[in-house]
């Protein structure tokens, strides 16, 4: 792999920080189905069908009769006028965690943060690019300066929390997610700087490592990244509140990264279970 990357969509506006929500309506889920569909039930006593902006496997976060939150589209030309944002999932300890199920946020919480220099690991770059293709390879950011150089960032959405009560990604088998790895160890070992970030999006989550219980070869291919030189950071969202509502978000969790951690449960893990509808 060579480093000639075409650079694209460069940030020429950064974001606001924190990231606003669009207004937010509460509501409980009823069932997600056919990956792209939940009917949630609204506090108003009208059942919606939202879309759901999560094509992954939602492993302990797909929890019917659990509180959800709904933004509307006002877009007459959309077959679904509201979109699935975040869950309130019940914690073992009686708390209520709050987790975004919306992947399409995610970039766009980082990218806020970043341009807003608020995460000191990768602060002070003068320029932010998004979309950088390397070899056959898509990467999410590229932050240049003509003092600090280059780092070359791929940032992943961590919503699994396990019963060993440990975040853990991916959850289920990620052939894209272990490509990344391989394009980041392939810079790291040219001299670039490459980073995996981390988004925690499940406010009850406090670290994360590779899930080898779900994708081996992924917890294989983060070692050897590490190896090469990658670094691994991981941060957690904190979301602000309004009167109830959720209305903006930030990274305000510096959080460890377990890199030898393996599951402490055998077997296949229960579902979750909700609150009766």
């Amino acid at each position: 792999m060579t480093l000639a990357s075409s650079l694209h969509s460069p940030l020429h506006s950064p974001l606001h920080y924190p990231l606003r929500y669009p207004s937010l309506a509460p509501g409980t889920l009823l069932r997600r189905y056919k990956r792209f569909f939940a009917d949630v039930r609204l506090d108003d006593g009208r059942e919606v069908v939202a879309h759901c902006p999560n094509t992954g496997s939602m492993k302990a976060v797909n929890v019917p009769g659990c509180r959800v939150w709904l933004s509307p589209s006002d877009n007459p030309k959309r077959k679904l006028l509201w979109t699935w944002e975040l869950i309130e999932l019940p914690q073992p300890d009686g708390s209520v965690s709050l987790v975004s199920v919306h992947t399409g946020r995610t970039n766009r919480i980082v990218e806020a943060a970043l341009s807003a220099n608020q995460l000191e690991a990768l602060a002070g770059y003068a320029c932010q690019r998004r979309e950088v293709k390397v070899g056959e390879s898509r990467l999410d950011f590229l932050l240049e300066d003509p003092v600090k150089g280059r780092a070359y960032i791929e940032v992943k959405q961590v919503t699994l929390k396990e019963q060993d009560g440990y975040g853990y990604f991916p959850d289920s088998v990620s052939v894209r997610g272990l490509k990344h790895l391989q394009a980041l160890s392939a810079l790291a070992l040219q001299g670039e700087r490459a980073v995996l970030l981390f988004c925690i999006a499940h406010e009850g989550i406090n670290d994360v490592a590779a899930a080898a219980h779900i994708d081996a070869a992924y917890a294989a291919g983060l070692e050897a990244a590490v190896a090469s030189g990658v670094e691994v950071l991981a941060y957690g969202t904190s979301t602000q509140w309004k009167e109830g509502v959720p209305v903006s978000v930030t990274l305000a969790r510096t959080l460890p990264v377990r890199l030898t951690a393996t599951y402490a449960k055998d077997g296949d893990l229960a579902e979750e279970v909700g609150p009766p509808l």
